[in-house]
């Protein structure tokens, strides 16, 4: 299953002086890109990066479950530090799966409206 995890640095996250942003660098933002790099090439990661202009990630990750997932969210260096948003994703063919039924079911519902007779007011 796909999934569009969105990251972003939590304000009391931010580095206050030159020496903790050496290590914020250091220790979590290079480390964490050259883990995503890793997962891209094991196509866990599927898509996205970096947020320009900010200290952030988008990915689209491939997970089999949502303890591999939370297992790969939670393996980045950095995401002590974030704000994780998690959005499921279903498949184009799956959405047009799912939305068939519901179609019928309207016309159907249509057709029963159509097909009931026009109710006369007799008492005028």
């Amino acid at each position: 299953m796909q999934y569009l995890v969105q990251m972003t640095l939590v304000p009391q996250g931010r580095p206050a002086t030159s020496e903790e942003g050496t290590a914020f660098i250091e220790h979590y933002i290079f480390p964490t890109l050259e883990r995503c790099k890793k997962l891209q090439d094991e196509k866990k990661i599927l898509a996205g990066g970096p947020m320009s202009g900010t200290v952030g990630l988008v990915l689209i990750v491939n997970a089999e479950s949502a303890r591999e997932l939370d297992d790969l969210i939670t393996g980045l260096p950095v995401w002590p530090r974030m704000e994780t948003d998690v959005t499921p994703l279903t498949t184009f063919d799956g959405r047009v799966q799912t939305l068939r039924p519901r179609l019928e079911q309207l016309k159907a519902e249509r057709e029963v409206q159509l097909r009931k007779p026009d109710v006369v007011d007799l008492s005028k």
